[in-house]
């Protein structure tokens, strides 16, 4: 366990600490910082205890729901959402990521299940239009979503 606490630690500064993140960080709204942020502390959790982790991302609360921006997770594998945070979207756990399609017909699923075959700590923004916790109207939305390990992949987006 210390030894994952350990490694989770490690990740998590590397990311905060990466030049190229934080050069971008700071071209970036609000919301694209707090949602890379939460991102950080998905990566750190996951890492710690996937299981227990992925439960309190199902419920939508605490540092994994701020207003609009929420996490969610799949299994890179076979593409199934194994955690969801928006309220308003919780009918997609259990669904493959790849066959989502934004209002225009976009096929936004395809790219978050790419960004996620990508090496561990590669983190890639996916534009697209999605419904907002507090809203079931499609808003326009980046996640940025990064491999978390060999098995699973996470996103935090926020709303344009």
């Amino acid at each position: 366990m210390a030894h994952k606490i350990i490694i989770a630690a490690t990740f998590g500064a590397v990311l905060a600490l990466s030049s190229a993140a934080s050069a971008q960080q700071k071209d970036q709204p609000a919301g694209a910082y707090q949602a890379r942020a939460m991102l950080r502390n998905v990566v750190t959790e996951v890492k710690i205890n996937k299981e227990q982790a992925f439960d309190m991302f199902n419920q939508g609360g605490g540092r994994f729901l701020d207003g609009d921006i929420y996490v969610f997770c799949f299994n890179s594998g076979n593409g199934k959402f194994v955690a969801m945070g928006n309220a308003n979207a919780k009918d997609l756990l259990g669904q493959d990521v790849r066959t989502l399609k934004d209002a225009t017909g976009a096929a936004f699923g395809q790219e978050i299940y790419a960004a996620g075959q990508k090496p561990e700590g590669d983190i890639t923004e996916v534009n697209y239009l999605f419904a907002k916790p507090t809203d079931p109207k499609p808003s326009a939305k980046t996640s940025f979503v990064t491999k978390v390990d060999d098995d699973y992949a996470c996103g935090v987006g926020y709303y344009k």
